[in-house]
């Protein structure tokens, strides 16, 4: 009875964290590929550093945040995170 109640508390959390790991997933790849072009163009290693600092810390704050829901939870996230780099990686492999 206790488990059933916990994951039907947990079910519509499910849903919003994998739309927020899609959406964390999505900046995370933006602010990647933003990174990298201040570093090839300015040669400004120091941006690009502070860059992959902000964007690193960031994914572990949302991914923390997720593993208090849950395992299914941080699933879930992972999940749409692991979309958005699908998506990232398609939308690089048309520009090569």
């Amino acid at each position: 009875m206790i488990a059933h109640d916990v994951v039907a508390g947990v079910r519509p959390a499910i849903l919003l964290l994998a739309v927020a790991g899609l959406a964390l997933g999505v900046v995370y790849f933006a602010s990647m590929r933003r990174g990298v072009q201040l570093s090839i163009a300015r040669q400004a290693w120091l941006s690009y550093l502070a860059w992959a600092f902000v964007r690193i810390a960031a994914t572990a704050l949302c991914f923390t945040f997720a593993v208090h829901w849950g395992l299914s939870a941080l699933l879930a996230a992972f999940a749409g995170f692991l979309v958005a780099r699908t998506l990232a990686l398609r939308g690089a492999r048309r520009l090569a």
